[in-house]
């Protein structure tokens, strides 16, 4: 099975750039990462991005905290494009689970991508909420996880097999901290793997042997030694 990736970005030039790139499958983002791209008016920067991607799945991410103006922000969204997945936390800020949400959405068969997951039971709670005929997609944060010493990979491992019999939800791998991270979602079977381009530009060279790594390294230190005009 085919691992995605998918471009964790919402700078308008990088979308571009990779909308047209194959290795790239889709798009995730997140308020923050709008915020980053300095984007005023969420909307209006939204509707830019989706001038350019109008085909690839992209992820926008509602930011509101109770579950009323979620699904005001949510059908919004939905309406701005056909290849639109609706971002929902799968908590607020309280810590309330947005099941209400969730199933509303996911009934009216709104393509949703339930963010910010860390453990078995918030996938089985997702899926209790989930309309299984619905397109959906369950993003589990592994790069935070490892961060703070919490291995992913049994977390992954299970929902996955929970997910498994249902043809239209996918797990993604989300919080990509280095390429390696792309074989690990490839050995797991995992739907998707959401990255920066950083990242992305790494996965591009995979392949090189070690000898060919070994001599890279070793002439990019003696490089800025020289540079640096260093003496002993």
């Amino acid at each position: 099975m085919k691992t995605k990736i998918f471009c964790d970005i919402a700078d308008l030039k990088t979308i571009k750039f990779y909308n047209n790139k194959s290795v790239v499958d889709g798009f995730t983002t997140n308020p923050s990462l709008m915020r980053l791209s300095g984007a005023k008016n969420y909307k209006d920067y939204s509707l830019k991005i989706l001038k350019f991607c109008k085909k690839k799945p992209i992820s926008f991410e509602v930011f509101a905290d109770n579950p009323k103006e979620m699904l005001k922000q949510a059908y919004k969204i939905n309406s701005w494009g056909k290849n639109v997945y609706v971002k929902i936390p799968v908590v607020n800020s309280k810590g309330k689970f947005m099941g209400s949400v969730i199933k509303e959405l996911s009934s009216k068969n709104i393509k949703l991508n339930i963010t910010s997951v860390y453990t078995v039971n918030q996938t089985k709670k997702i899926l209790k909420s989930l309309n299984k005929k619905s397109k959906s997609i369950i993003s589990i944060f592994a790069g935070r996880m490892a961060d703070k010493g919490k291995d992913p990979v049994p977390i992954f491992k299970k929902s996955i097999l929970l997910c498994k019999k249902f043809k239209n939800i996918e797990v993604l791998w989300a919080s990509t901290r280095e390429a390696y991270n792309f074989i690990q979602a490839k050995q797991l079977n995992c739907n998707i793997i959401t990255m920066p381009p950083k990242i992305i530009e790494k996965v591009g060279s995979f392949g090189k042997s070690f000898k060919a790594l070994t001599l890279e390294t070793v002439k990019g230190f003696l490089k800025d030694s020289k540079k640096s005009k260093f003496k002993i």
